[in-house]
């Protein structure tokens, strides 16, 4: 698979988790979340793909997020690094608590999961015109 295909599915796939259906529903979170799925949070916590499957569709109010300047690099057969920054949009359009994130997704007979996540706090970014 070309790398413009590959980020544009892995990228399609991390957004999926940032909407609030998703976020809602325990069984996609089960499909995208492999069973290994490891997060070290923008807070420092450290999350595993139980904690996650119990807390986020229990979220009343998900923040809207945006996210640019995605770059996707392959570490080895079927599992690639996926990197992006994001930020939460304000009901004005202002963006806060900018994070640099990364995830690692794996290629398994089900389609693509990811196995670990991080969040990184940042100085605020300016907003991609893309």
């Amino acid at each position: 698979m070309d790398q413009v295909s590959l980020l544009s599915i892995l990228r399609e796939l991390e957004c999926e988790l940032h909407q609030p259906q998703c976020r809602g529903d325990r069984d996609r979170l089960g499909q995208l979340l492999a069973a290994d799925f490891r997060e070290f949070g923008r807070s420092g916590a450290s999350y595993t793909r139980d904690d996650m499957l119990a807390s986020l569709p229990l979220e009343t109010a998900a923040p809207q997020i945006h996210a640019q300047d995605f770059a996707v690099q392959e570490l080895a057969d079927s599992v690639v690094l996926l990197t992006y920054r994001s930020a939460h949009r304000s009901p004005s359009g202002e963006l806060y608590r900018h994070t640099n994130r990364s995830s690692i997704w794996r290629l398994d007979s089900t389609g693509w999961r990811m196995v670990f996540h991080q969040g990184t706090p940042t100085d605020p970014f300016d907003q991609s015109a893309t």
